[in-house]
């Protein structure tokens, strides 16, 4: 069930939002929480998942603010099914991923985020992988975070 989030604990979410993706996101905006998940103008934006703020896929259509993986057409219908990434299907690795690092993994064509992860292993690494999980798949589109 939805509620309003008091105007305190808006601050102190905007300011966790700020201090871990660098984003300033609007005071005015309506916030709400539901369950686990953080709504901004009845838009599901940001959830917990093991105690740890990740933004949704539906806002990062619209927010550029996490480092990427590119997969190619061959991995889409397994991530959007909640796979993992496995890195023979990775094309592209943004350079800086860290180990426990949340991304955004985005398909090769059309570059639209697929799904949130959680690298495996820092960038430098998965590049040398030959096979193998390099990202845990956390939310992808049309799970139940998505169809909210």
């Amino acid at each position: 069930m939805k509620k309003a989030m008091k105007s305190r604990d808006a601050k102190e979410f905007i300011e966790k939002a700020r201090e871990k993706f660098s984003i300033e996101l609007p005071k005015k905006d309506r916030y709400e929480t539901d369950e686990s998940i953080v709504l901004i103008n009845n838009e599901p934006a940001f959830f917990y998942h093991e105690n740890e703020l990740l933004p949704t896929l539906k806002f990062i259509l619209k927010n550029d603010i996490l480092k990427k993986i590119t997969v190619d057409m061959g991995a889409v219908k397994f991530v959007a099914q909640g796979a993992d990434i496995m890195r023979p299907g990775i094309t592209k690795i943004d350079n800086g991923i860290k180990k426990d690092e949340i991304i955004a993994v985005v398909d090769e064509t059309h570059g639209k985020p697929l799904a949130i992860g959680k690298a495996l292993f820092p960038a430098e690494e998965i590049r040398a992988m030959g096979s193998g999980r390099a990202i845990r798949n956390i939310h992808y589109a049309g799970d139940e975070i998505w169809n909210i």
